[in-house]
């Protein structure tokens, strides 16, 4: 029997008119990988609604791991991020909302560390020829929101699963609609996350 990945991205936001993280989750939802079997679903771009939402996918999925994805526009390396901090900060989300100094979770750890092989992830990527290293920051913005409610869901009710968050550069197809950021193709972005997924797979055999 395999075990259950959730796996995350989001929908189009700010001037980033296409979100390459949709399209890679919608396409791997419902194949196995390794001995992971992939629970795909979007996100929405609200601050409001987004841990909400991840929140009720793990609730609803009872999921072995989570992997969420986003666009880093201008990073041009994948990049597995190594901690979330609790708070909302930013630009406005898709709904007009710009938190400022926001605490996510009042009784919140001020951070909390991926629990995903990020070393190991890096080291695989590189090993098949794809940039990558390991992020410091999530910045503050939805990204580094959902990946702090998953961490924190995780710790608070005991549930020690792998999770974290991972981000990836532009497709082409969204550099040339922008025409100012770095870019790989939609193959090898969609590669790079189904090799992350095989490095957790091998790593929690």
């Amino acid at each position: 029997m395999t075990k259950k990945l959730l796996l995350t991205g989001f929908e189009p936001f700010l001037d980033f008119t296409i979100n390459p993280t949709m399209k890679i989750a919608e396409e791997l939802d419902g194949t196995t990988i390794g001995d992971y079997t992939v629970y795909s679903h979007i996100l929405s771009v609200d601050f409001h609604k987004a841990g909400k939402q991840l929140l009720q996918l793990i609730d609803d999925t009872k999921p072995d791991a989570v992997i969420s994805l986003g666009l880093a526009g201008g990073r041009f390396k994948i990049n597995p991020e190594r901690i979330a901090i609790n708070v909302n900060d930013g630009p406005k989300d898709n709904q007009g909302h710009k938190p400022e100094n926001e605490v996510i979770w009042e009784d919140g750890a001020d951070g909390l560390f991926s629990t995903l092989p990020i070393s190991k992830m890096v080291k695989q990527l590189k090993a098949r020829g794809l940039p990558a290293e390991i992020s410091n920051t999530a910045g503050t913005y939805l990204c580094n929101h959902v990946m702090y409610q998953a961490l924190h869901y995780t710790k608070k009710n005991n549930k020690p699963f792998p999770a974290g968050f991972i981000h990836i550069p532009a497709s082409h197809e969204l550099a040339i609609e922008h025409g100012k950021i770095p870019s790989w193709s939609h193959d090898d972005l969609k590669r790079a996350v189904m090799i992350c997924m095989e490095t957790l797979s091998e790593a929690n055999g």
